[in-house]
């Protein structure tokens, strides 16, 4: 289960953009800028969602990820904004024809902030702590990790008790984060990496500020430092941006962006997410046990005009695999807007009268229940809204069981997340043997063109069962203002990695 994926996610919810008239499209970084680089310079970047405390073990919750991995906290390999995996601490990976045994050889001359060199020891100290520690961010993720050693000074060895394709995914997030086994700081409230920056403050309710870590072992941060503000209103970030306040405004919210589009100096960017705005339907409960019931549901929305009335902030998506992640299709054609047939579907049914539930999050616009609420009207359908808030919805429809609501809405947010789909005691109440063997048979591939294959196969399968409406992929929109280049904008929610970021 990825809770505290989606519970990021949400949050991030009204700010969330995507391309639109008067963006232009970047799947990295991008900005203008014609002067020297400042070595000097500090960065302001505004965000939303700040971070509850900075334990990056126990505390779930993106807002972490999102400006400590990469920056200050590394791991054997990382991620780029797309989802490529990349070596980090390790300078080189190998994997047996077997898929058994990954080794890791060690980039030289790592330390940490407060100066000790990282050893192997640390790395397999740091991948048992995570695996043997339930109450550990991600420790199952390395449930297939049956020894962890060191063979030599500049060597990690792992061995699997069976092949798992997501194993480096895994490695790349919370679970393959290297700490110092003899640092003794409090991670609540302070942090000890490997990164380009280290942590020099954290005012709560208000910002977290980086500086450049001088003894950095790469390529140094080309900025003394980096300062992100947190803007828990939309307008209030806008005139950060307008203002100066800022020099980045990530999530820009879509309906207020024609505010910037005519500001001298700032450039707004539009990038890639994996955020999964999805209508879930409790398929372990009636009327959704009818698959025709689920079909007429989708066959009843059009997803172009809600896209077009939150302010075109999304992109469609017609299965449970966003573009940014392996196994993806286009599977837009499947159960497509057609209202007609809607019509006929619940006819079948025998459900000519339908009166549903849908209960959603209120940091969602109220907008989406009464489009919704529209669109299934006219194929005969009545919805009946409720919103509540997110403590709320987390107790009532994602941890109840069994579970007793309806139709739900809400932003999965995570990456790599089609494991929901295979497991039936999720709040979808979603059961097929296929796709659950289909998922197995993609983490036990040794050959990644396999596994993303199974997936493929797999999400194919859910989307034609239709447990659920996947409405929209979001995209981001970041506002930049002249001379700062090398700020990332994909995937902005999730993680932004800083080492390139620059400014004049």
């Amino acid at each position: 289960m990825r809770s505290a994926r989606i519970l990021a996610g949400a949050a991030l919810a009204l700010t969330v953009a995507l391309v639109a008239a008067g963006c232009s499209s970047s799947s990295s970084s991008s900005s203008s800028s014609s002067g020297k680089a400042d070595s000097g310079a500090t960065v302001n970047v505004g965000l939303v969602l700040e971070p509850t405390d900075l334990d990056i073990r126990t505390t779930s919750g993106i807002a972490l990820d999102q400006i400590l991995i990469d920056n200050v906290y590394q791991g054997l390999v990382g991620r780029t904004s797309t989802n490529k995996i990349v070596n980090v601490l390790a300078k080189s990976h190998t994997i047996s024809s077997d898929g058994l045994t990954y080794t890791f050889t060690l980039n030289s001359g790592v330390t940490f902030d407060d100066g000790a060199k990282l050893t192997a020891d640390d790395v397999v100290w740091s991948l048992e702590q995570v695996k043997n520690t339930p109450t550990f961010q991600n420790s199952t993720d390395l449930s297939a990790v049956s020894s962890i050693t060191a063979p030599s000074a500049d060597t990690v060895e792992l061995k699997l008790s069976a092949p798992d394709s997501q194993l480096l995914w895994n490695l790349s997030g919370r679970a393959g984060l290297v700490l110092e086994k003899a640092a003794t700081n409090d991670r609540k409230t302070t942090a000890n990496g490997t990164g380009p920056y280290k942590l020099a403050t954290w005012k709560q309710g208000d910002s977290v500020h980086l500086t450049r870590f001088s003894g950095y072992w790469g390529t140094k941060a080309k900025v003394a430092g980096v300062v992100f503000k947190y803007y828990t209103s939309a307008s209030a970030a806008i005139n950060a941006t307008i203002s100066g306040d800022v020099d980045v405004q990530t999530a820009v919210d879509p309906t207020l962006k024609a505010q910037l589009s005519g500001v001298s100096g700032v450039k707004l960017v539009s990038g890639k997410t994996t955020d999964k705005y999805t209508l879930a339907f409790n398929n372990a409960v009636a009327p959704f046990t009818d698959i025709r019931v689920r079909q007429a549901i989708r066959q009843a929305i059009d997803t172009k005009a809600l896209i077009t009335a939150l302010g075109g902030s999304a992109v469609q998506q017609g299965g449970p695999i966003p573009e940014l992640d392996p196994g993806y299709q286009n599977l837009d054609s499947v159960d497509a807007y057609n209202p007609t047939k809607a019509k006929e579907l619940l006819k079948e049914a025998g459900q000519t009268d339908l009166t549903l539930n849908l209960t959603y999050p209120n940091i969602y616009p109220a907008q989406v229940g009464d489009i919704l609420t529209s669109q299934l009207k006219a194929v005969g359908i009545t919805l009946k809204v409720q919103q509540t808030d997110f403590t709320t919805w987390i107790n009532n429809v994602l941890l109840k069981r069994p579970a007793t609501y309806q139709l739900s809405f809400v932003d999965h947010a995570e990456s790599h997340d089609f494991d929901n789909w295979a497991n039936p005691d999720y709040y979808f109440g979603y059961d097929n043997a296929t796709v659950q063997q289909l998922y197995k048979e993609s983490i036990a591939a040794t050959d990644t063109s396999v596994a993303n294959a199974k997936l493929a196969q797999a999400a194919k399968i859910v989307a034609e069962d239709a447990p659920a409406d996947w409405l929209y992929t979001s995209t981001t929109i970041t506002a930049i203002h002249d001379g700062v280049t090398g700020f990332p904008t994909s995937s902005t929610s999730a993680r932004l990695d800083l080492a390139n970021l620059a400014k004049s």
